[in-house]
Formats: C-alpha cells, structure tokens, sequence
C-alpha cells in the first residue's frame, strides 16, 4: 500500500461499520489519519502494582484483590446513595467508594468473592484508607496466565483519555486507535530533514506513536512538541505561499501627490494626529506606493481613530488618479461613516459641485434602501470617475456598480463580512485593488491570523488627545435589584447634566421575532423558568418610558426599522433630541455620539466579550467621562459573570481579545465556517504557543523564499495539498 492511502483508507474498512458510522457523524472522523490526528485531551495515570499493606498516601496505585463485602448507603435524607466496597489481597483491607450516577455499574459487578484489579489515588478519610472512584478491570481467576498478562498490561500504565462524546466513549476510541496505529509508520513527513534534525524532532510516525500510547511523561512532551510544530509549521508554509504570491500580483502603484486633496484636508485639520496615526499612516503610505497590492490589517482600539488613518489613504489613492470603496457591514454605520467624512472633510466632498473645493472630490453613499433616482447618480458618479469615494454597504458588490478606476477597498469590522463578498468588490478593479481591512477588537479568527500573519499588521494602541475614561461596572439584577434601580438613576443624572444614553438589548421583541421564537421560548419556560427569554428593545423601552425614564425622551433603534425611519432617529439623537437610545447591538460598531455619556447593556451575559467590549466603545468620546452598566441575573459563580467582570476589569481591547480567544478556542484558523471542514488546529493553541508560530513562521518564510513552487519538498507539498483543500486554498486566496 503506498504511503497516502493508507492515511486515506476509510476507516469503516478497520472498524466495521457501526462504530465509523459513529465516528463520522459524532466527531468528524472518516479515515485512518483523521483518527491518528485525534489526540488524547489528557492522560490517566495508573500507578504501579502495590500490596495493600504498603500503599502510599496521595499517590496513583494500582491493587489486584478480591471484593470482601459491598453495601449501600443512603445520605442527605435519602436524596444520595454512596457505595462502599471492602477489598483484601491477603496482606491487608482497602476501602472502595463510590457516589452518585457512578454506583449503578460496580453495584452490580463487584460482588462478594470477585477479583479485580483498581487504579486510583490513597486518601484517608475517617482514619481509614480508601480509593474513591477507581477505574477497575475484573478478573478471570481461573485463567491464572490471561490474568497474569491484563495485570501486566494494567499497571503502571499512562492512560489516554479522548475527546468523546454520548454514543463512543474514550476506552472504546482507544480501542479503535489500537487497530490504526500500525498505519502510522506510513505518515508522510512535512519537515525537511534539515530542520527536523536540526531542531531535534522525533521522528513524525515515532510521534504519532507517542501521543497515542507513552510509555512515560517524557514521551507525551516529546510526541506534543513535535506535533504541534508540525500544525504551525504547514499553515506558516501556506500562509507564506499566500503573501509571496501577493507580491507577484500587479498593481498600480498610487503614491500621495504634493499640494494635493491630502495636503488640503490634513492643512484644515482642528487637531494633530496621534504618534500611532502617523506611524500607521507612513506604512500604509509605503504600501500604496508598491506595484503590488497591499493587504494590510489595522487593529485599533475602539475609538483609536481608524477612521482617520483610512480616509487619509483614500484621500491619497484620489490624489493619484484613483478611487477608494468603503465596505461598511450595516447601513446605519454606511450613513454615519458618510456623514462624518463628509464632515470632516467639508467643501472637499463637494468636488465639481457649486461651493466645492477645485481640488476636491465627491463622496457618495450607496445602500440597498437608496431611491432609484439617488441610486442612479450614485453609480453614474462611480463610473465616470466623478466620485472619487464611496462608501457602501454591500450593495456596492452587486454587479451593476462599476469603477472608473478602483484603487483601494477598506473593508470595516472585517469580521462581519464572508470573503466572498470582500472578493467580489476587489474584482472590480482594472488590476487588483489595494486592500486595507479594519477591525476595532481582534475577534477569535482574527486574532489567529494576525498571529499567524496572513496580513500585514498595523497596530493603533493610543487613544487620541481629548478621550475621556470610561468606568465599567458589573450590576447583579437578581442578588440586588435595587443596582438595578440605581442604574436608572445614574441614567438620569447624565442627562440631568445634558448628556445622552444608550440602553442595549439583545432582542427586538416585534411580532415576526417573536411569532418564529415563541413556541421554543415557551417549551423552554414551561420546562424551567430560569430560561426565560431575552431582554427585549420594544419591552424594555415601554417599560422605562412608563416607570424608571419616565419624562425622558425614550426612542428605539434596530435592524427592522425602515432605513429612513432609522437615519432620522439616529440623526435626532446625534444632535441630542433624544435622551435614551433603546438599541439592538445595530450601534455596536462606528457609532459616533460623543455627547452620550452612559450605556447600559441588559442581559449583558448573552453577549460575546468582544461584542460588549465593541458596544462599551459607543460611550466617553466626548471630553465627559463615560460610564458602562452590565446589568446580568447570572449566578455570581457563573462562567458568565466571571467573562463580565473580566470586561469591566479592563478597557485593553487586545487583553480581552486574548481572555475571548481562551474561552471559545480558536476555531479553525483557516476559516471553518467557510469551507465547513474540521478544525486544523488539533495540539497548537494561538494564545499559548505564540513561540512555536514565530519561530515556524520564520523558517516557512525561509523555505517559500528560497522555493515557493516547494519542487524539492515533495512530501511538504503532499501535506499541504492534504490540509488545504480545494475550498481552503480558495479562502486563504480570497482572504
């Protein structure tokens, strides 16, 4: 058999039928490899064989005797039952206990007279020695040899334990890789000798060996580290593949022009750009000048002033000769990215209009909800090179919109977008456009690839002059209602001192959302009143404007609004004629209100870390310090709770990034929900292992510089092939 298809054999072939069954519908796994690279979670440890007479306290042992009596107890006034089980091996007694669900099995197997042998930890409890729920094996006595080879094989053993689940549990996926564990030998081996040598690894198959059955702690070290170089290793490999083959892509170069729109716009600027601005700036700058396109990701802290950075590029690409798209994920945050632009720019928006600046250019708005006549200029203006901005939803991928000269795309809050759509508004260029993507804190996928580098890397960390702290804080709705009802009038008092606030919710409560939710809601409340329903907009701002609010202007604000009705709310409370903005998480990005000072986000639990760190942004724009309520009715031991203390902690959106990462692992770096394949990252974790990526990224940048066609590497290129499938190597490219 040669070397690939025995990782490729299907494992029905090993298994039978029933058992793969399982293993493809439950846990993904199809062949011989995906089962070899279905790692132990971690490893049981069974100690070596001791008489009971000599057992050491808090150690791991393993005892072969024979069951001298067993009994039930009940407890707790008859709610718990324990089972108690007497061993002798001649030499002395040992007690057994076991709790719980754990009773049923051993109650009917360890019966009086039966032989065994037990794997556990010694404790004491009430003065006498014991081992609580020991993992055990009875026994044949009759057959003194067998008996003699399953004690041998038992004790001293380090035991693999798998991820499992309901219908196969971890003894039988042990079992199952008992029976694959030859084909091992035939892995192909992604390293080059050179490095694997030089390095120090273990042998790819002597690895794979390793994890699945060490023979001690050295071997489990040995076998990870290899493993997980090799995860790092093949994804730096493509990655490296992805940016050397960017570089060989055409593109026009646009480099900014003197006395230009740039000069005029940073000339009538009321302020000076942070350090961190012009740094970004420069190198975005040095970009936009190569003949090849830049693919540039800028992290900012919210509030960092991103913007900024990315219309002066614009502005740059306008000055030579091009034009610039700005791919914002809602239209609310289309029309306000238009609306301050245009601000900020001012009669430099107004190019060829009356009043406008000779040296300006026109920016123009283009959403799904446009009237027809509006709609028609806009892409007239887009085509005849007339509008040298646009900034749009995706209604500027559709395919009647066309550039006279695309020359850069800025795609906001990246993660909102498939890259499908980021590549479809790239197609439009004559050649391909620069790309900049923008995201204010790095979501899970997002922090992957920018450790693992995909993108080129821009950093704004400073906060501009004139930002005002913002203080965070936890209020527990359940265990004290009434910080809940001082919440409202914190509320109060901010716009007592004519200020504005936000209250967020995570549903709309209209009929259409609640006609299709209903039925699961109440099944769920009949069956336990704790699932109630999330907070809803519509609710929640009927019953503030009726008791906590009440004399307040109360407005709302979510995604099935007619976008006229929404621009007007937001435009009303933007220039401070409305007090409270009851909103869905429709505000969550690029909002811009510095005159709201307060935010209050109900059922705070039922948001994602990034998410409320993102919403929090909305409030302290101003020069009024700003203030975040996350109101919860989560248990104070809860998971929940502790990921809401940990935002109000801290305002460093990359420090949540990583505690977010931590909690929902990495997912698949290489976009799982895109091309729906298994995770690749199997013993690497992006928070932990940022060494082993550094230093495999360094050596794959080596290896794809000196041959990036990898014609020497054959088995490099076989692995590779094998992790980026067809649907992977299109979204590493579109990415």
């Amino acid at each position: 058999m040669d070397r690939v298809s025995s990782f490729d054999e299907p494992l029905k072939k090993l298994l039978g039928g029933a058992t793969a069954k399982v293993m493809a519908e439950h846990l993904d796994l199809h062949t011989v490899g995906d089962l070899l690279h279905h790692y132990p979670r971690r490893y049981e440890e069974r100690g070596k064989l001791t008489a009971l007479a000599d057992l050491p306290l808090d150690e791991h042992v393993t005892v072969v005797a024979q069951v001298a009596d067993a009994r039930i107890l009940m407890f707790n006034n008859g709610r718990g039952k324990r089972l108690e089980v007497t061993l002798t091996d001649g030499s002395g007694r040992l007690q057994l206990v076991f709790f719980g669900h754990g009773v049923h099995k051993p109650h009917k197997e360890l019966l009086p007279g039966r032989q065994a042998m037990f794997a556990g930890k010694v404790s004491v409890f009430n003065r006498k020695m014991q081992l609580a729920h020991p993992t055990y094996q009875l026994l044949d006595a009759s057959d003194a040899d067998e008996a003699t080879e399953a004690v041998d094989a038992f004790a001293g053993r380090l035991l693999p334990i798998y991820p499992a689940c309901k219908q196969l549990d971890s003894w039988r996926i042990a079992k199952a890789v008992d029976a694959v564990l030859p084909s091992a030998q035939d892995a192909v081996d992604p390293l080059p000798a050179a490095l694997r040598e030089g390095r120090g690894f273990t042998p790819l198959p002597e690895a794979l060996l390793k994890v699945h059955r060490p023979q001690t702690k050295a071997d489990i070290e040995d076998a990870k580290a290899r493993l997980k170089w090799d995860e790092a290793f093949v994804l730096q490999v493509a990655l490296a593949r992805r940016r050397y083959a960017d570089t060989q892509l055409p593109a026009a170069a646009r480099r900014p022009v003197a006395d230009g729109l740039l000069d005029a716009f940073d000339a009538k600027l009321p302020f000076t750009l942070t350090e961190g601005q012009e740094k970004v700036s420069k190198e975005i700058f040095d970009d936009l000048a190569t003949e090849h396109p830049m693919h540039r990701l800028l992290q900012g802290e919210v509030g960092s002033g991103k913007t900024m950075v990315a219309l002066r590029a614009m502005l740059a690409v306008v000055d030579a000769g091009g034009q610039a798209a700005m791919l914002a994920p809602t239209e609310v945050l289309a029309q306000q990215h238009h609306r301050s632009i245009t601000e900020m720019m001012g009669e430099l928006a107004e190019g060829g209009m009356l009043g406008g600046s000779d040296r300006g250019t026109k920016v123009v708005l283009l959403t799904g909800s446009m009237g027809t006549a509006a709609r028609r200029q806009a892409l007239l203006d887009l085509v005849t090179g007339e509008a040298g901005i646009v900034i749009g939803t995706h209604a500027l991928i559709e395919d009647k919109v066309q550039f006279h000269d695309l020359g850069l795309v800025v795609v906001d809050e990246q993660h909102r977008f498939g890259v499908e759509q980021r590549d479809a508004l790239r197609s439009k260029g004559k050649q391909p456009p620069h790309l900049l993507v923008m995201t204010a804190t790095p979501i899970p996928r997002t922090v992957a690839m920018t450790v693992f580098g995909d993108l080129e890397t821009s950093v704004l960390d400073q906060l501009p002059a004139g930002r005002s702290p913002i203080a965070s804080h936890v209020v527990p709705a359940k265990d004290k209602p009434h910080f809940l009802a001082r919440a409202w009038e914190r509320v109060r008092e901010e716009v007592e001192n004519g200020h504005q606030a936000y209250v967020v919710c995570p549903r709309i409560g209209d009929d259409a959302e609640d006609e299709k939710k209903g039925k699961a809601k109440k099944k769920a409340t009949e069956e336990d009143p704790e699932k109630r329903p999330p907070l809803a907009v519509l609710e929640i701002a009927d019953e503030l404007r009726k008791g906590a609010l009440a004399g307040l202007s109360v407005e709302v604000l979510h995604g099935r609004m007619h976008p006229d009705e929404k621009d007007d709310v937001m435009r009303r409370f933007a220039a401070g004629g409305v007090d409270v903005l009851v909103a869905t998480t429709v505000i969550e990005v690029g909002v811009n209100v510095p005159n709201a000072t307060a935010m209050v986000i109900m059922d705070a639990d039922r948001f994602g870390v990034s998410q409320l760190h993102q919403l929090r942004g909305r409030v302290g724009r101003g020069s009024a310090p700003g203030l975040c309520l996350l109101v919860s009715e989560a248990h104070e031991a809860s998971p929940a709770r502790a990921r809401l203390s940990a935002v109000a902690a801290t305002l460093d959106g990359f420090e949540l990034s990583r505690i977010d990462l931590e909690q929902r692992r990495e997912g698949d770096v290489l976009g799982q929900a895109q091309s729906g394949v298994r995770s690749s990252l199997r013993m690497l974790t992006v928070i932990d292992d940022e060494e082993v990526i550094a230093a495999a990224r360094e050596e794959a940048v080596a290896i794809v510089a000196a041959d990036p066609e990898l014609e020497h590497l054959p088995e490099l290129r076989t692995v590779l092939a094998a992790l980026l499938d067809k649907d992977r190597e299109e979204y590493l490219d579109k990415g």
